[in-house]
């Protein structure tokens, strides 16, 4: 039986990350555990990682935001002497599955992104601070820290050497990094992504691959006022008095696992068709009215219906992208009172700047763009009874296709099929191309998006929704359920390969930034490296590495 990858875990599970608090600053060490990798047949030494190190990681920074919210200053350090990190570990490399190894650089690319968006969303700034050697992922982890501290002692590092030793690529940004938020200059990028051994000291400061170096007999205490420094700065500019805050606690999901690889939660269900490759998430709508205020919002903690449903969707996804990899189809519906959930919304977007509204909003935004960056054909049905609605009816704009019932159906007595448009559709949830999905949508005719605004907080029908672009195709009761059928069956049909180009070449309209490189380009590029016989051959790099032989290579140029 296939292992099931899970994604929920908590500081009392960590093999490999312990968090030291003090006050308003937190030191993250990262201490790998080298016999407590996610499968057999390798060990994590020298502080390398898989994706059950990432996984605590993505735990770590999503519990900073909502349990400890008094941070402002991450430090990121080693737990181990010698060495800071050796990267995303070989062997494991080596022998996983293909889609295992894409997917592992999609989630670990979208942990960097959620700490180094952390300044902007949430106040919290994060360091980096480098002792030994700082190779490959290592480096990358350095990458989307804000700032970035080396010890100057002749042998600490920092590489990206998965050219020259595993013929592929930096898989969680760090060339896009490189270029585009170090800025580093573009020769002198080409010398350091080819050298097998990393820039030490004034070399790397000189090169703007860190911020600073310092003498190793001061480095603790240079990097305790760097972080004291940040931590002020962000005080200084905060609209409210950060140590005052009380974060809630994010407990265990409810989650239960059918024999056919189903899974329900309290407000999504996940129900899988294997037989025609695709997977239904129904969201239901909230059942109460929301809180009336913030205080009461947060009284709620975790169970807060928007929250408590975002990390569930969050989790849903993630199990079908890791543990579903045959499911080629996603279809979103969803079921309840919309006005009841822009009601929920709405009290979170009148109290934006309240840290907790400010941290669900944000989180939303990181699911959404994480369903966009997802790798299967999505489709969302508007049926009657749904809530598309705010935050939901991105879901509308983030899939490929959309389809939404057109008049009544025979002995159907559900609310009749409608989308409502909220005033977080034009900003609150931007896409990785900074846009939002509506102008991204339309990107051709941006007169468009104004018309829509015209139209906010109203119940929009099929015909209504057709009018303004809102859906792809709006059906009644006669051609619903075959022309569903239809577009299921033929998708299906379709190389899984070709379609994943497709989709990802047709949803990122618009300009390109540098999470659209690291997700559009890059992802691409390591998707084909990953299949070549010169990196995972019999006498590929990555098969090779730790032998004492080099890769065999095919030299011809592609």
């Amino acid at each position: 039986m296939t292992q099931i990858i899970d994604f929920q875990t908590n500081p009392s599970n960590y093999h490999h990350w312990r968090v030291e608090y003090d006050g308003d600053v937190a030191s993250l060490y990262m201490d790998v555990d080298e016999n407590a990798g996610l499968f057999d047949g390798y060990q994590l030494k020298l502080n390398s990682y898989d994706l059950g190190v990432d996984i605590e990681l993505a735990d770590v920074v999503q519990r900073m935001r909502f349990e400890h919210p008094e941070v402002k200053t991450i430090v990121l350090k080693s737990g181990k002497e010698g060495v800071f990190c050796a990267g995303a570990n070989i062997r494991m490399l080596g022998g996983a599955a293909h889609a295992h190894k894409v997917n592992f650089c999609k989630f670990t690319n979208e942990t960097r992104n959620t700490f180094e968006t952390a300044l902007a969303d949430s106040g919290q700034n994060y360091i980096c601070a480098i002792k030994g050697a700082c190779a490959g992922g290592g480096y990358e982890l350095a990458l989307a820290c804000n700032y970035i501290m080396l010890t100057d002692d002749g042998s600490s590092s920092v590489g990206l050497p998965e050219v020259p030793l595993l013929a592929v690529l930096p898989g969680t940004g760090g060339l896009t990094r490189v270029t585009d938020k170090r800025k580093v200059r573009r020769d002198l990028a080409d010398v350091f992504c080819s050298l097998e051994e990393g820039v030490r000291g004034k070399r790397a400061l000189e090169w703007n691959l860190v911020d600073e170096i310092v003498p190793n007999s001061k480095f603790e205490q240079r990097v305790a006022e760097q972080a004291k420094k940040l931590a002020t700065d962000v005080h200084h500019s905060a609209k409210t008095n950060a140590t005052q805050i009380k974060g809630i606690s994010l407990d265990p999901l409810q989650r239960n696992f059918a024999k056919d690889g189903s899974v329900s939660y309290s407000s999504v269900e996940v129900s899988i068709d294997r037989q025609n490759r695709h997977a239904t998430i129904t969201i239901a709508g909230p059942e109460q009215a929301p809180p009336t205020t913030m205080q009461d919002f947060q009284a709620q903690g975790c169970d807060a219906y928007l929250l408590r449903m975002a990390r569930e969707l969050d989790d849903a996804i993630l199990h079908l992208r890791l543990n579903e990899t045959e499911i080629g189809v996603v279809i979103f519906k969803t079921q309840g009172d919309p006005e009841k959930f822009a009601a929920h919304e709405a009290l979170l977007l009148a109290n934006k700047h309240h840290w907790l509204a400010n941290e669900v909003l944000a989180y939303w935004k990181r699911i959404l763009k994480r369903i966009d960056m997802t790798s299967r054909s999505l489709v969302a049905l508007v049926e009657h009874g749904s809530c598309f609605t705010g935050a939901l009816a991105e879901l509308l704009f983030s899939v490929d296709r959309s389809y939404i019932m057109e008049d009544e159906f025979e002995g159907d007595n559900r609310p009749i099929a409608a989308i409502t448009l909220s005033q977080s559709n034009f900003g609150t949830y931007p896409m990785s191309n900074d846009l939002t999905r509506l102008q991204t949508r339309f990107l051709g005719t941006p007169e468009n998006i104004e018309t829509l605004k015209t139209n906010t907080d109203k119940q929009l029908n099929a015909q209504d929704a057709m009018a303004l672009g809102l859906v792809t195709f709006a059906f009644d009761e006669f051609d619903w359920h075959d022309e569903i059928r239809i577009f299921l069956e033929e998708r299906a049909s379709f190389s899984p390969d070709a379609l994943t180009g497709m989709e990802a070449n047709l949803r990122f309209a618009g300009p390109e930034t540098m999470e659209t490189r690291v997700f559009g380009r890059l992802t691409a590029w390591q998707n084909w490296i990953f299949q070549r016989p010169n990196a995972v051959g019999e006498k590929g790099a990555l098969q090779r590495y730790g032998t004492g032989k080099r890769g065999d290579y095919d030299m011809k140029r592609v």
